[in-house]
């Protein structure tokens, strides 16, 4: 089956229904659970992080809603459509920008439509693509690079590059497997500003992978605590606090309070 097509309407957040997904990998005659029996429900225009320790399931599972992965047991569906490959309608940030080198910003913004015209043999320019481009590169403080390459630009600028990638195709899900993990803290700081203020602009769905407390917290509306044998989802925890929320709030009583009944259900 080819790829699925968005949703009717091009809606800006889908709710995504993760229904006791279980994956196992055989390799050598070795069999290891990944995850098994995860159900998640995220609501429209929520921002849930997944946290946990290394070999947890958290990309696994991240990798099971973009489609890139199919699962052993159970679904998901986004906006009500089953997965059943990648598609437009989930945009994915990984760990590493993974810009084209020999492409300019707005290149590479424009690499993923451009593909998709091209393997529907349709070569016709589209100005509504461009112009929407060119609005996202402004949105994300780009417009005055997009003509630079990849190496003329900053990690932070970089990772909005990636960002502004993602969005281009007007997704109703980000999926965003530990995107700020290899920056520096004050670029790290500065990019859980940038999402914030890209999350309240355009409002659409995001599940959000980290092994960072303090991130979860600051940036999340709920935390997925994922852990155990096999994998799954330990215990969902609210995030209580109000929003905005910015980078001096982590010293605050309320916020530490967050971060130790987090902590507390990770080593549980």
């Amino acid at each position: 089956a080819g790829p699925e097509q968005p949703a009717a309407g091009g809606s800006r957040a889908a709710h995504v229904v993760i229904d006791s997904v279980g994956k196992t990998f055989r390799r050598a005659g070795r069999r290891t659970v990944a995850i098994s029996g995860l159900s998640l429900q995220v609501a429209p225009g929520e921002l849930v992080c997944l946290l946990g320790p290394s070999g947890c399931g958290k990309s696994t599972l991240l990798r099971i809603v973009a489609g890139a992965l199919a699962a052993d047991q159970g679904s998901v569906t986004v906006g009500g459509r089953p997965v059943t490959g990648p598609a437009p309608d989930r945009g994915m940030l990984f760990q590493s920008p993974m810009l084209f080198p020999w492409l300019t910003t707005r290149k590479n913004v424009l690499f993923g439509p451009k593909a998709q015209r091209a393997a529907g043999a349709d070569q016709r320019d589209d100005p509504e693509l461009d112009a929407e481009a060119d609005a996202i590169l402004a949105t994300v403080g780009l417009a005055q690079f997009s003509d630079a390459f990849p190496h003329e630009l900053s990690g932070g600028m970089q990772h909005r590059a990636a960002f502004a990638r993602a969005m281009v195709t007007r997704p109703s899900v980000l999926l965003m497997d530990e995107p700020f993990g290899a920056l520096d803290a004050i670029t790290r700081v500065r990019m859980h500003e940038f999402l914030l203020t890209m999350w309240e602009q355009y409002r659409i769905t995001i599940i959000f992978v980290t092994h960072d407390i303090e991130e979860a917290v600051l940036i999340g509306d709920r935390v997925a605590v994922m852990g155990g044998r096999p994998p799954g989802i330990k215990e969902i925890i609210d995030v209580p606090l109000g929003r905005p929320r910015h980078a001096l709030d982590v010293d605050t009583e309320e916020f530490l309070a967050v971060k130790r009944r987090i902590r507390a259900s990770l080593l549980a």
